[in-house]
């Protein structure tokens, strides 16, 4: 109440019209629902400019937003690359965020960011100090904060065939899914897929940064994503916190891994509403949530590497141990992954068990530095081939039918093996595509220009894996 009486003795002298202050939050339309702490800061200042404390011709190019504690500190906001980057394409000069914010907001060019510690210390750079220096941050933060990790390739002992899969999957950003018994090394082999993986550009990193901002998951030193995402969700998510959503929709698992990878792990353990959902990220690169209030589309173009088991025991086809699975227990297993979602998934691979003296040998296999390399030219190839498309297109694994047409060719000896193994196998229309796209990057791997029958042959080996391979039962 003495806030108010205060506010009325200061508008009964003349200090300035209500509406002149406040109008200043501009937290219009009025419709639009607002939530979050971030206001606090704005609306203090819009009451302290009420009672005369601060002239409103100090704030009218600045955008300010942050959470105030009782003791006037300055907390730090979710979102604030966003904010950032939304404020230099409305034309703000200067944005004033809290101090743990301002290393994510200065990446954004052409705009000052200004770091705001307390509510004192802000009313003396809006007011008679004038503001302090801009917070700075290089470009070359990104390199600085690249992680290097300790994860490598060549840590993985045997599975020759499964790293080549990898190494295929990598370089046309194809989605593939491991199917072996407990132990074989699945998981080993899809948490060093980002270790081989083309490092991020910078604004491949702005943009993934900025659904991690917005989810609060920029912390401490970690205020830049500089390495490429790699989410491995629990089976038991649900399909909200997947693809994103909630009464005020928020990026899920699929927009986290954005320009990243998403591992599930025990595949056949989710749910299978919850697997379904996928589909349109797999297609589209993004995911469109609809609810009462607004509908949202944030982006979802991932890496999908998925792994398990090929019957409720694990060890069909095993060469260690007996499955005791009923051929109708597989198929049902089995059955839990729709046709459609296994048709969006380019590489089905088998990852064998290691044998003994493979665990105990001298590990020989490749580093990921040196597989980095190939992987690193085949997609340099790409993008010449591509060039300026609209929409862009990054990798093989994103070609539309126009582009699968246009550099997908094949000729009379090729069309023949891939129509005889189409009729034997009974690919669909969608898995005859993935073919010829995988097909492609096993060509620019061998920096062929053409489609050669080696290359379809090594292909449709990654998608021998299908349904039928099960239903003959063990």
């Amino acid at each position: 109440m003495s806030t108010v009486r205060t506010l009325r003795r200061q508008n009964s002298r003349g200090a300035g019209s209500p509406a002149r202050y406040i109008g200043s939050l501009k937290l219009v339309p009025a419709d639009f629902k607002k939530e979050g702490s971030c206001f606090d800061l704005p609306i203090a200042l819009a009451v302290l400019g009420l009672v005369g404390e601060l002239e409103p011709a100090k704030v009218e190019d600045w955008l300010i937003l942050g959470e105030l504690s009782l003791d006037g500190q300055v907390r730090p906001i979710r979102g604030a690359l966003p904010v950032a980057l939304s404020a230099q394409r409305k034309g703000f000069r200067r944005l004033l965020l809290p101090a743990e914010n301002a290393e994510e907001a200065a990446i954004v060019k052409e705009i000052e960011v200004y770091p705001a510690r307390s509510l004192p210390q802000v009313l003396g750079l809006l007011g008679g100090s004038g503001p302090e220096k801009p917070f700075e941050v290089s470009p070359k933060v990104l390199e600085a904060k690249r992680q290097t990790g300790f994860l490598d390739l060549a840590d993985v002992r045997g599975q020759i065939s499964a790293k080549r899969a990898l190494e295929v999957a990598c370089a046309g950003g194809h989605n593939i899914l491991m199917i072996g018994a407990p132990g074989a090394g699945k998981t080993m082999l899809a948490r060093r897929i980002p270790t081989i993986l083309p490092p991020l550009s910078f604004d491949e990193a702005l943009k993934t940064t900025a659904i991690h901002s917005v989810c609060g998951l920029l912390k401490g030193d970690r205020s830049f994503v500089s390495h490429r995402p790699f989410r491995a969700p629990h089976h038991t998510i649900s399909g909200a916190g997947l693809v994103g959503g909630t009464s005020n929709p928020r990026p899920g698992e699929v927009s986290l891994a954005n320009n990243g990878v998403l591992f599930l792990d025990e595949l056949t353990e989710f749910k299978r509403h919850v697997l379904e959902v996928l589909r349109q990220p797999l297609e589209e690169g993004e995911i469109t949530i609809s609810r009462a209030a607004r509908t949202l589309t944030f982006p979802a173009r991932f890496m999908l590497a998925a792994a398990m088991n090929p019957c409720p025991c694990g060890y069909w086809n095993s060469l260690f141990k007996e499955c005791l699975c009923t051929p109708m227990q597989i198929h049902r297993y089995v059955s839990k992954i729709s046709g459609p979602l296994l048709n969006r998934i380019d590489l089905h691979i088998e990852v064998p068990e290691v044998k003994y003296r493979e665990l105990t040998g001298q590990r020989d296999g490749e580093a990921s530095e040196v597989v980095a390399g190939r992987i690193r030219e085949a997609r340099r190839v790409q993008l010449q081939r591509f060039g300026k498309s609209e929409p862009a297109i990054f990798c093989n694994a994103q070609m539309g039918a126009r582009e699968t047409e246009a550099y997908c060719r094949l000729d009379s000896q090729t069309k023949a093996l891939l129509g005889n193994a189409i009729e034997k196998l009974g690919f669909s229309a969608r898995g005859y595509s993935r073919i010829l796209k995988v097909s492609r990057t096993i060509a620019d791997l061998a920096a062929e220009a053409s489609i050669q029958p080696c290359h379809v042959s090594e292909a449709i080996q990654y998608r021998s894996l299908d349904r039928d391979y099960w239903q003959q039962g063990p």
